[in-house]
């Protein structure tokens, strides 16, 4: 069956890396993608965004503007500036409350397309053998426990398998990760050093002059 191999494969690469990245990414990033399109609350986290931006111009003209020596210009700022903060705030109202609801749904079909799908594919296909281990290569308790719980003794049950694959997984992961961090403080340390100026002799500037403040200490 190397469709369901890879198909367990596949599934258990998908759960490590939302797993690894967290829900609420996934969920924020999900959001934003629903949000590109035209969809019901689009046009809300526009009007988000253009409020936003709306309320900080306001509030820099306030800060360059002298609340006594032009206190006129300064309340039409301040005016503009609640009345806009407040349509901003009602709008984000809004959209969190749409947010729950959609991280909610969506929280309920990552279930359903990642672990749900995982244990109805391991009791579907609880007896079925993924591949056959050749006869005699590993003792009888060993092969009971790779077919466990109902696979055909001898055989590569559904459950070993996604044992396995979240295994490699997780180790490949560790080590990708573990370079890339390696290479990165390796990277850091590259530019943090900075070479120094040697003389004649093998000395350093500084290390010269110290040498020739001892040396006129002891001529005192």
């Amino acid at each position: 069956m190397p469709s369901l191999l890879l198909t367990v494969f596949i599934l258990q690469l998908f759960i490590h890396l939302i797993n690894t990245t967290g829900a609420a990414t996934v969920n924020s990033l999900i959001w934003i993608l629903y949000n590109k399109i035209p969809t019901p609350t689009s046009k809300a986290v526009h009007d988000q965004s253009r409020l936003k931006t709306e309320v900080l111009r306001l509030k820099k003209e306030m800060s360059s503007t002298s609340s006594q020596d032009e206190f006129a210009k300064w309340a039409k700022l301040r005016r503009q500036h609640d009345k806009v903060l407040a349509d901003y705030d009602k709008t984000t109202e809004s959209l969190n409350g749409s947010k729950a609801s959609f991280d909610s749904t969506v929280t309920v079909a990552r279930w359903l397309g990642t672990n749900g799908l995982r244990f109805f594919l391991q009791f579907w296909f609880a007896r079925q053998a993924l591949f056959w281990i050749p006869q005699g290569w590993l003792p009888s308790y060993v092969e009971w426990m790779l077919s466990f719980p109902r696979a055909p003794r001898g055989s590569i049950s559904i459950q070993v398998w996604g044992i396995a694959c979240t295994s490699v997984i997780q180790l490949v992961g560790g080590a990708v990760v573990a370079l890339y961090v390696l290479a990165t403080e390796q990277k850091a340390g590259k530019g943090k050093g900075s070479p120094q100026a040697f003389g004649v002799g093998g000395s350093t500037p500084t290390a010269r002059s110290q040498a020739g403040t001892s040396e006129r200490k002891k001529e005192l």
